[in-house]
């Protein structure tokens, strides 16, 4: 079964969005006003050089604090490396600029496990006696950051994005038990708990040897961190993340998805946003809005 990428990484992103901010731009994070964060409805455009039409992943407006004035945070997840992306991301940003006429801060979190090399962080236009363009663009790239600086982040990415940061083989258990570790510190509501251990299980799964390491690391925890991250993995079975009946992993993803599509109501999303993230229909969006009330 193949992993879908980008709902993975929107649906992370567009539930921790602030948290995103914090552990990667604190300073970014600290000039914009929480409450003034607003998910826009997403948009559609034609990629010229793929020729195809591309949405955009995540686009953010907000507020700087103390100010009327707002900006646009555009998030890009990349989930392979190409050659030609930066220029598609200058193409983005000059569309989204004609569109909005504001302030853009475009980010990207390339995702994949391979290549190591860092990836390119601007597009420049330039002859010999003048350069015409320097478009530039934030770059996140777990791949290349130790999740041994991330152990002690109270950040509920930071629990997620250690399972795709550079990880020798022989700490693979480990690093899946201090993901777990560091979640059940966090004490999340179920639904945003279920989120990141799903994402976790996704992106670090282990084989059988594996799993007999990560079950040693998760005993020499202390007894509170033990038992919680024992109630979070028997609630994840038990919901049909993993193994067991197919009828019993359906109505566990189901549960799950509308689990996530209330919390992402909450936030106010967009309901084509909620619509592709969790694959819920917007006649049942509109049903759980209404049994909310």
């Amino acid at each position: 079964m193949s992993i879908d990428h980008d709902q993975n990484f929107k649906e992370l992103i567009s539930t921790f969005f602030l948290e995103f901010l914090e552990l990667f731009l604190p300073e970014i994070a600290r000039t914009i006003d929480p409450d003034s964060i607003s998910f826009l409805q997403q948009e559609y455009f034609a990629d010229l050089i793929e020729g195809e039409e591309k949405v955009i992943d995540l686009l953010v407006e907000v507020k700087r604090s103390g100010q009327d004035t707002t900006f646009l945070i555009h998030i890009e997840a990349q989930a392979t490396s190409r050659s030609n992306f930066n220029r598609r991301m200058f193409h983005y940003f000059a569309t989204l600029d004609r569109l909005h006429l504001k302030d853009i801060y475009p980010i990207v979190l390339f995702s994949f496990d391979e290549p190591y090399r860092p990836e390119q962080n601007k597009y420049v236009v330039e002859f010999p006696n003048f350069r015409v363009l320097e478009f530039r663009f934030h770059t996140i790239q777990p791949n290349r950051l130790n999740w041994r600086d991330y152990l002690n982040r109270s950040n509920p990415v930071a629990a997620a994005l250690m399972a795709k940061m550079k990880i020798a083989k022989k700490d693979r258990a480990k690093v899946k038990a201090e993901c777990l570790r560091l979640l059940v510190t966090l004490q999340l509501n179920p639904a945003k708990t279920r989120l990141i251990s799903k994402f976790v299980d996704t992106y670090l799964r282990l084989d059988a040897k594996e799993e007999k390491a990560f079950q040693a690391e998760i005993d020499k925890l202390g007894v509170v961190e033990k038992e919680r991250i024992m109630e979070t993995l028997t609630s994840w079975e038990e919901r049909g993340l993993r193994k067991g009946r197919q009828e019993g992993r359906q109505e566990g993803r189901q549960e799950e998805r509308q689990a996530i599509a209330l919390n992402m109501l909450q936030r106010k999303l967009p309901l084509e946003t909620i619509a592709e993230v969790t694959g819920l229909t917007i006649e049942q969006l509109h049903q759980l809005q209404a049994e909310q009330r």
